[in-house]
Order: C-alpha cells, then structure tokens, then sequence
C-alpha cells in the first residue's frame, strides 16, 4: 500500500486523477430492489458490481470507489448483518480488486481502488450521542474489512460532521498507513449542516493527517467551485471535487438530475483553475458524464498550489488566522480552576452550566481562542477536561487551548477535540518533551514552547532563546516549522526582580524576529503588587510592540481590552483603526445606559431563567427550573406559550441568522422537549394541552436515514403539535394507513437519498386514491423546494421552517 500511495502522489504532479461518478443510479439500471443494503445486495451479485467498475474504467477512471458507502456497522445494523461488517467489506473490496487486476490483465491500465467510507447516519460527541471512541473502533471494523480486500486507498465521503470525519480518518490511520481522501457536503451558504465552513475543514483535516480534502455531492459544479476556491486559499495539499449533475426534479414519475454530460465536462477547467487535482461525479452522473470529463481533463495539467505561510487553528466551525500583523489575539484565561472557589466547586460536583457560561462570556467579551484546564486535587483530571470539552464545542465557535501538564490528559483532549487546538504548553523537561511531541504530532496541533528545563526555570533571556531553540529542533523532526510554535516569553513577577519585564520582553522580541509566535500570560507580571491591573495593562502595550501575537488574560477586563485595542492601531495590526473605531463608538454610546442600570440590574425571574435555558440549549438545568416555576405558583400555559416558546422561536431566527447551528438547535430543542415533559402531566390535567394539529411522518421506503426527521419531528412536538413518527424505511401504504388512523392533517415525509426521493410522489398518488384530504410536506437533503411544488408537497428545508409551514396549513385546515 505505501507503493500504491508513492504512485498516487507522483501522478497527481504531473496530471488530474479522475474518479468515478454515480454508483446507486447504476445498480438502479440493473435491478437492485428497494429497501435493500447495496453492500448485501453486491455480495449476492458480484459480476454485476464488477460490470458498472468496468463501465467507469473504460470510461476514464483512474480510481473506482468500492460499493461499501454503507459499509459502516450502524448501517449493516439496519439490515441485521453488523455482526458481519468485516467480511462484507473485505468480499466487496476484494471483487474490486480482482476487477481491476483482471483490467490490467488485459493489457490496460489498471485503476486504483478506494475503499469507501460513509457517514454513520448519526451524529458523533460532542455533537450527538454517538461516543467518539465508538465511532473510531466501529470506523476501524470497515477499514479493517477493506484493507483486507487489498484497496489501494480510502476515501471517507459524503460527510456532514467535521467529528465523525476525524473518528473515520483516525480509523484508518490507526489501522494502516494508507492514502486517505476526505470529502465533505456543503449546502448553498457554504457550510456543513453542522455550521463548518471550508477552511476549517480544511485546516481540522489537513492538521489531522488528511492526504486528500474536498467536497463531494452538496451541489452541482458551478456551486461547488466557490467552496473549492475557499478550500484551496487555505491548503497546500491535493484538493478533489465530486459534484451532482445538478439539483434532482422528477420526470415521468422518477428522479432525474438535468444536467447532460457535455454540460457536466464543461466545467472541467474552470475546477483545475480552482486548484482541483482530482474530479469526478456523484448523483445523478455515469459513465457518459465520466467520459466526457476524462477527455475534457486530458490536456490540462494541475495548478502549482501556492505556498501556503500563515498560521492556522480551527473551531468545529470557523478558522483563526494567525499572522505577525493581525490583531494580538487574547485566550480567554477563566476555565482553570487554580484560585477559582467557584470553578473548583462546580467541577467537583460534575456541573457544566458554570463552564458553558465562562466559555460564552469569554467569548462575548472579545476572547479569540479559550485555555482549558482542569487540573485541581479530588477530580478526574483527564474526564474533566473531555466533558469541559463537551460542553464548551457546542456553545462556542472559537478554538481551543488544551492545557495540562499531563501528556496523557493533553492526548486524551487533542484527539477528542474537534478542530486543530493549541497545546499548552511543551518544555525542554526530557520525558514531557519525548511525550508529547509525538502526540501533537499525530494530532496536528500547534504548540505553546516554555522555556524552561528539567530543574531550570532561566531568568535571562538568552538561556531562554538556547532552550526555544532545542524544543524547535525536536519539534521539526515531526514537521513543525518555527510558526506552528508559540513561544513563551515567561513572565515572571517585577515585585520580586524588576529586571524580569526586560527580559521577558527581550524573548519575546527575539522569537518574534525568528518567525515563532509570541504569548504571554499578563497578569503574572504584576503578582504581589496592588492595583495590578495598571501594571498589566502597561506591560501589554510594551509587550505589543515587542512583537506579542498572542496574550492569556481575562477579555472581561475594560482596561486590557481597551489597551489591547489601541496596541493594534500603534503597531499597524488594525488597519485603518477600523476596529478600535468600532469599539469606541459603540461604548460611548452605551456608557450612560451602563451607568443607569450598573446599580440596579435586577436579578433574573424564573421564567427569564427558564428563557435563559431554552436559548443556550441547558438541558441539565430546564427540569428543575420547570419544577421551581409551577411550585411558585406559575401556569404551566404561561411557562409553555409565553416564555418556552417564544424562546424556541428565537433559536430558529439565530439558526436561520447562521448565528446558530445544528448542535445549538439540537441542543435548544432537547432542553425544551426535557421541560416540556414536567409541563405535559399539569397541561393535560388543567386541558390545556390540545394539540395544534396531528402530523403523520416517515423517512421513505429505501432510505434509512432519519436524523434530519428526528429533528423536525422534535422541533414541531415542542410547538404543540402532535406527532406521529412511523420511523425509517416506511412503505406508501403504512404511511397512508397511519394517516387515516390518526386522522394526520399533515403527512411529512424525508429522503436522503436520489434513489428514494421518488419514493415521496408514490406516497402523494396513493393518498388521493384513498380519498384523503391532508397535507404534504418533504424535505430531506437532495430535496428542492421546486421539486416539491412538482409533486404537490410543501417544502421545508430544516425543523424551524416545518414548524412555520405546519402552522401555516394547520390553521388554513381550520
């Protein structure tokens, strides 16, 4: 296999790889039943797998995706046949190889196989219920399976979660050491349906040992050039492109894509222009559409990437760049417990409502990234800090700083973490330093270097640089380069030796000149001295122009953040004074309001708290709130219509906004449904609790994925609709027979899936044959709301806009 990768990576300098395009729609053509696993059904008929590999290697492929997209145990599960995962993969890989050795036989070239890799169907921690360990250890079951099978390669595609691809991308790697592509889908705003963007993907996955990253179905090619123009401004590496052959409609009773294969090809330049290495097609694509592209990449040649120099973190969600003239960026210094009562408290007892508000305080006050600690006596340090990390991913999209003394706890963290952290910190002390280099290695994280030696801690600036310098050589045995380190300046307190500012300043200038970043914690300059935050904020500045790129401090505090700001315009890092402009503008229009109200803030009311919770998504404190409301005395209708769901209405407008994402509007929705049920006994008691309208729904016949459903249908529940949820993989006639049953108003019906989107129409035909009168709403990712006008449905593109077109028809039903 390392032979394999030698000779992938020496083709695509000189050429574009092609891939494959559209497997599903070719097993269609040559009989595959609905509502059956694909992955099964090729076992049972191997020469037919065999003849759509052929087909797209005589069409141009240099590399053929193997049939195991749902190879994964959860969805063998879904066919009783889990327990089987290995020997599935490993058959069908197997007969792809055994295709394509039987090709080169032949006399042509042979192509390359890729075993692939799809999601789950669930999400994983931090962001579902999926464990992050269960995912890589079940990821590693396929893997093992196909590398059985000889592939060449792996590609994890068609992906929605930045974490499930990290569980996915660790599995191989942990099970051999393979050429791995990754792709993921993005929708028309240009990020994931979990909220990342391009770029930090890109830089999570790259930072993680990815050979390859892209981006695979979402769109058609004219959409997807613009994700790939993001995804290359930030990597150096190959970039791949696999897009539909545009948006789905439905001709004759089946699902088409429209866009013809000279069309497709079209767009062949326009993607190398962008800087793709290698191309090929998803839905709605074949051989033809392949065929053309291959002659279409025939005489072009891959652009030259250029050289990417800056320095990049990355949250699940958003990047940080990092350069010499960017603003000083501050790491919020409140989530560590040392001399915090309070912190200490509520890690020892478990509760994270304390850390997610000191995590979006911090990042409401200005903060650019987080440290993490949890190093206290009487706690668990390493599942502290994991369940910090939990709690912190969803509520945030800033990065992280993972910072232990431990190398296991920062190991356990960095892999769990999903973006690429900064590690703070590495020393020249020999067994930390023999430890935890590899592990930031492995995981691609960027390093905070202290300055310091088994037994030494250097006053003086030149013992400093000599030790910066010895930790710098260690870390470029693993790759590292002077800007994926940070150094240190080591700040030591003036009360003790005045001269300790100089010399920190003096490390921080020389590191700067050698192209490292530059941190400080500010607030120890000043230890044992009153009034500390005027010697702080004057150490800041000096430090400012010394070069500082980074600061630990606390972003609540004015007179630092203000100084930090003006810091900015002196050195040139805010261009313009845009920044500070802003800043001070907006204050000075708040600063009587602050005045007026400083002395007076009233506390929060219950029902604010109850509010309060709904919109941060506080699921461990909405039950007890519930419970305190009604002993105060407070109708649970109140609770329910006036405060709960105002609150989940403000949620949707924030993930409408884009200011919230799938995890905040899971996480919103599950504390409301969690409050909801200490309402519901009292509701139904008092009869307060009649149902808005009944809705019947179902994930169609053939398409085993619900988790968008399960989303709608929990959303609507909590705006009082009554909801009957058939499930997955439901026929047209149970879901008629519930409707009828339950006397539905609405029938709400999801795909996934190409092959089973026409699924939905059947469902709507059979409804008017039995004579009801209900409504009809569709969605589902390759759902369009023109596609559904075609077949008569309403069209809802996620949970906020089915409650809205629900009311809509449940009160036109009226």
């Amino acid at each position: 296999m390392e032979e394999n990768c030698k000779n992938i990576r020496e083709i695509l300098e000189n050429r574009i790889l092609i891939l494959d395009g559209a497997t599903g729609t070719e097993m269609q053509k040559r009989g595959i039943p609905t509502g059956v696993s694909p992955e099964l059904w090729s076992i049972d008929n191997l020469e037919v797998s065999s003849e759509i590999y052929r087909s797209y290697a005589e069409a141009g492929s240099d590399v053929l995706y193997t049939c195991t997209f749902g190879g994964t145990p959860w969805k063998l599960e879904e066919f009783g046949a889990s327990d089987k995962t290995e020997e599935v993969n490993r058959i069908i890989a197997a007969n792809a190889v055994k295709t394509a050795d039987g090709i080169a036989s032949e006399g042509k070239k042979r192509p390359f196989i890729a075993g692939d890799i799809g999601p789950s169907g669930r999400f994983v921690m931090p962001f579902g219920d999926l464990g992050f360990e269960e995912a890589v250890n079940g990821f590693k079951r396929q893997v093992k399976g196909l590398n059985d099978g000889g592939v060449d390669l792996f590609v994890i595609e068609t992906q929605i979660d930045i974490q499930e691809s990290r569980a996915a991308l660790i599995a191989v790697k942990e099970v051999c050491d393979a050429f791995t592509m990754v792709s993921m889908t993005f929708d028309e705003t240009g990020r994931t349906l979990n909220g990342t963007t391009p770029e930090a993907m890109a830089i999570t996955l790259k930072s993680l040992g990815a050979d390859v990253i892209g981006v695979n179905c979402s769109t058609g090619p004219l959409e997807m050039l613009k994700v790939i123009e993001r995804i290359r401004s930030v990597v150096d590496i190959p970039v791949m492109a696999k897009p539909n052959a545009g948006m789905p409609l439905i001709k004759d009773g089946k699902t088409v894509f429209p866009m013809e294969a000279k069309e497709f090809s079209s767009f062949a330049k326009g993607f190398v222009e962008a800087g793709v290495n290698i191309m090929g097609g998803c839905c709605g694509t074949n051989p033809e559409h392949i065929k053309l592209l291959a002659a279409e990449m025939k005489d072009l040649s891959p652009v030259k990437p250029n050289t990417v120099d800056k320095v990049m973190l990355s949250s699940a969600t958003e990047l940080l760049l990092i350069n010499h003239d960017s603003p000083i960026r501050i790491i919020g210094e409140r989530i560590n417990p040392t001399g915090k009562k309070t912190l200490q408290a509520e890690l020892k007892a478990g509760n994270m409502g304390y850390v997610r508000k000191l995590a979006r305080d911090q990042a409401a006050a200005g903060a650019d990234l987080l440290d993490l600690n949890a190093g206290m006596p009487g706690i668990n340090e390493k599942d502290t800090l994991l369940d910090i990390i939990s709690t912190v991913v969803p509520a945030v999209n800033i990065p992280l700083v993972i910072d232990s003394s431990d190398p296991d706890v920062v190991e356990a963290a960095v892999r769990y973490y999903p973006g690429r952290a900064l590690i703070n910190s590495i020393s020249a002390e020999k067994e930390k330093l023999a430890k935890l280099m590899p592990v930031a290695a492995r995981y691609g994280a960027m390093l905070i270097v202290l300055p310091i030696a088994d037994n030494e801690l250097p006053s003086k600036a030149e013992r400093r640089k000599e030790l910066v310098n010895d930790i710098a050589s260690e870390a470029a045995k693993y790759g590292y380069t002077n800007k994926d380190l940070v150094v240190d300046g080591l700040v030591m307190t003036v009360s003790s030796d005045q001269s300790a500012a100089a010399e920190t300043l003096e490390t921080v200038r020389w590191a700067s000149s050698q192209g490292y970043g530059t941190v400080l914690g500010l607030s120890n300059i000043s230890f044992g001295l009153p009034e500390r935050g005027w010697i702080n904020s004057a150490f800041f500045a000096m430090a400012a122009g010394a070069g500082l790129t980074w600061a630990i401090a606390n972003p609540s505090h004015e007179l630092l953040m203000n100084t930090k700001a003006a810091a900015d315009v002196l050195t040139v890092r805010d261009r313009d004074s845009i920044k500070y402009i802003e800043k001070f503008t907006a204050m000075k229009g708040s600063d009587k309001e602050k005045k007026n109200t400083k002395e007076s803030l009233p506390e929060l009311s219950i029902e604010d708290h109850i509010v309060s919770a709904v919109i941060e998504g506080r699921r461990e404190d909405i039950e007890d709130l519930c419970r305190r409301a009604l002993e105060a005395g407070i109708k649970p209708s109140v609770l329910l219509q006036d405060k709960m769901i105002p609150a989940i209405m403000k949620v949707g407008d924030f993930y409408d906004a884009k200011k919230y994402f799938l995890p905040q509007l899971i996480a919103s929705a599950e504390t409301m449904q969690k409050g909801f049920g200490i309402l519901e006994p009292v509701l139904k008691a008092s009869g307060d609790n009649k149902a808005k309208g009944t809705l019947v729904f179902a994930t169609v016949q053939g398409d085993i994925h619900d988790i968008g459903k399960n989303i709608v249908v929990l959303m609507l529940r909590n705006f009082g609709f009554e909801v009957i949820d058939l499930g997955k993989d439901i026929s047209a006639d149970s879901i008629i027979e519930a409707a009828i049953e339950y006397k539905a108003d609405i029938v709400g019906m999801s795909a996934l899936m190409t092959t089973t989107m026409v699924r939905m129409p059947e469902v709507i035909a059979l409804a008017k044959e039995k004579g009801l009168n209900c409504k009809f709403m569709v969605g589902g990712a390759v759902v369009t709301r023109a596609w559904a006008a075609s077949i008569g449905a309403e069209y809802s593109s996620d949970g906020v806009e089915a409650v809205n077109v629900a009311s809509r028809l449940c009160t036109r039903n009226d």
